[in-house]
């Protein structure tokens, strides 16, 4: 559809009609000072030729810079026909749907989404997907609270910081009552969270590779909690880490809900994200948004169909699950096309992402910085620097996007700085980054 500017006469002819007399006092509600305040200094228009001149200037200003931070968003390498595919003009203008029958292909790809995180999760069923995985883990906690009608939730304070946020506030606007269970040497301890998890409670949440990238005992946190009609729920955000480790469904969970963003999507300034939902099959009818499932058509053949939707949009109000899940369609789409072209090599990349994590520790290590938690890992741990703020803001300085220094979230632990390794993490980067750090804490 072509852009038709409005004319002189349009605009005299709105005026008219709403008894204004001109474009500016439909802005007198607005203080003068900001009025007349608000006025942007802003260079001369440019041809195309120049603007396109210009922004090529620009950009050459541009550094790439080796990244360390992780911290629940990681920089993984994608390859380059996930952009060449989902880029795909019948791709790229899909939206939702909202008319399935005409809509084969965007179910075809949810349903092989839905698919995939089943297979890595260990759940019986996944739905279409969620905005992030903050979000996800407050749907995944509803879920528990709809279905054991008990309103208290116990989370371990090794989930990260903004998931727990998040689901405060939502939980906040919906009446349940959230415990924090303390960190027991970097994970969570299955006694301190059997302490607080008696019969009155609906679920316990725990994040596996946690904040601190330490590996959950998740096996001894179930036997922990286990004949207590609690629901056991697993946040995952590094995806990437259930591909070389046993499934949190294999371990005890009945709930696993988390960030799937690693999967062929970039880090992108913080977004977009792409949260996973998935469970036991006892929740299918209590799970929120989508559900796409593979039948035939008329004709026998092949056809994909939305089997539950329980969205506001779908059903009336008072019964849908939830109105804030959607299915996070070209997200998801790269999602699926690079577990695709992966396959069964998704565990030799998790694999490589383990061991560039383990060069970095050693290197670390030999130069005299420890980690705060010696705990299993995957790409991520804590180490123990003073000032861990002034350094990473040194580490900046010269030239690397360092890692997170936690004391903003948890006070007691003034020098620990979180630092990540992926595939993109090349070794030279490493023994430079070893280098620069122990040369700006050793002055």
């Amino acid at each position: 559809m072509s852009y038709i500017s409005i004319t002189d006469a349009d605009t005299r002819e709105m005026l008219a009609s709403i008894g204004a007399k001109s474009v500016d006092d439909l802005f007198t509600d607005i203080p003068g000072p900001i009025r007349d305040g608000a006025s942007c200094d802003l260079p001369a228009a440019l041809s195309e030729i120049d603007l396109e001149r210009k922004m090529r200037s620009l950009g050459s200003k541009n550094r790439l810079l080796p990244s360390f931070l992780g911290a629940g968003a990681y920089c993984h390498y994608i390859p380059s026909v996930v952009d060449q595919l989902a880029s795909r003009s019948e791709f790229y203008t899909a939206y939702t749907p909202y008319q399935p029958e005409v809509s084969q292909g965007t179910l075809r790809a949810i349903f092989e989404f839905q698919t995939m995180i089943c297979s890595l999760t260990g759940m019986d069923i996944a739905n279409a997907s969620m905005y992030d995985g903050a979000t996800a883990l407050a749907e995944a906690v509803f879920m528990s609270v709809r279905d054991t009608g008990k309103s208290r939730v116990v989370v371990s304070a090794g989930v990260h910081p903004h998931y727990r946020e998040v689901l405060k506030t939502y939980a906040w606007a919906n009446g349940i009552e959230i415990i924090e269970s303390g960190i027991d040497g970097g994970t969570a301890g299955p006694a301190a969270i059997a302490s607080l998890s008696d019969e009155s409670a609906s679920c316990v949440v725990v994040q596996s590779p946690n904040f601190f990238g330490c590996i959950e005992d998740l096996s001894s946190i179930k036997n922990a909690i286990a004949g207590r009609k609690i629901h056991f729920i697993v946040t995952v955000n590094e995806p990437l880490s259930m591909a070389l480790l046993k499934s949190p469904g294999s371990l005890g969970a009945d709930i696993v809900c988390g960030e799937a963003r690693s999967f062929g999507n970039p880090v992108g300034f913080g977004g977009p994200m792409l949260g996973f939902l998935a469970a036991r099959e006892h929740f299918v009818r209590k799970m929120p948004g989508r559900l796409v499932g593979k039948s035939v058509d008329s004709s026998g053949a092949e056809a994909y169909v939305l089997t539950l939707q329980t969205r506001e949009q779908h059903i009336r109000r008072e019964r849908a699950t939830s109105n804030i899940c959607s299915n996070e369609g070209l997200c998801l789409l790269r999602a699926v096309i690079y577990l695709a072209y992966y396959g069964n090599r998704l565990r030799d990349l998790a694999v490589l992402n383990h061991s560039r994590a383990a060069y970095l520790k050693k290197k670390l290590e030999a130069a005299g910085f420890k980690r705060l938690f010696e705990r299993p890992y995957f790409n991520e741990f804590v180490i123990s620097i003073k000032k861990a703020g002034a350094a990473a803001e040194r580490l900046k300085e010269n030239g690397f996007i360092p890692g997170l220094s936690i004391k903003p979230y948890y006070p007691g632990l003034d020098d620990g700085l979180l630092v990540a390794a992926t595939e993109n993490t090349a070794k030279e980067d490493i023994d430079r980054f070893v280098d620069v750090l122990e040369k700006i804490t050793a002055r």
